[in-house]
């Protein structure tokens, strides 16, 4: 005897778009753009903004992620999470310049190494104290 099989459940299609966007966070060519120096000082010094976690005065420029007060953000700084994008973000995003090398329009070079150092919002406020200074 033959059992016809049920299909009364239709399966995870019509959820996976909301588990793979859930937590979606910036990309590291768009956090790459918030490192450079006048980005990273607008986005430390925000504007009070109720609706944000800590106000949007705690803010982690490298994971782009807002935290209730400082003591989290120190503890978030320890982290092997903020540790892996500060290693993610050694190698220059990739770029329309490097994909046209690829291709073979101009001369192939090996993306560069660089040092990134954790931006931290107190040492940013005592820098423009003295510039102003």
């Amino acid at each position: 005897m033959v059992y016809k099989r049920k299909k009364y459940h239709y399966g995870d299609t019509h959820l996976k778009k909301k588990w793979r966007t859930k937590r979606r966070t910036k990309d590291l060519d768009q956090i790459d753009e918030d490192i450079k120096p006048e980005n990273a000082e607008k986005l430390v010094n925000q504007e009070v903004d109720y609706d944000k976690p800590g106000t949007a005065q705690f803010y982690c420029v490298h994971c782009a992620r807002y935290f209730i007060d400082n003591h989290a953000l120190h503890e978030h700084f320890r982290t092997k999470v903020h540790k892996r994008r500060l290693k993610a973000l050694e190698l220059e995003p990739y770029t329309i310049e490097e994909s046209e090398r690829a291709a073979g329009f101009g001369n192939w070079k090996a993306p560069e190494k660089r040092k990134i150092e954790t931006i931290d919002p107190e040492v940013v406020s005592e820098a423009k104290k003295l510039k102003v200074a």
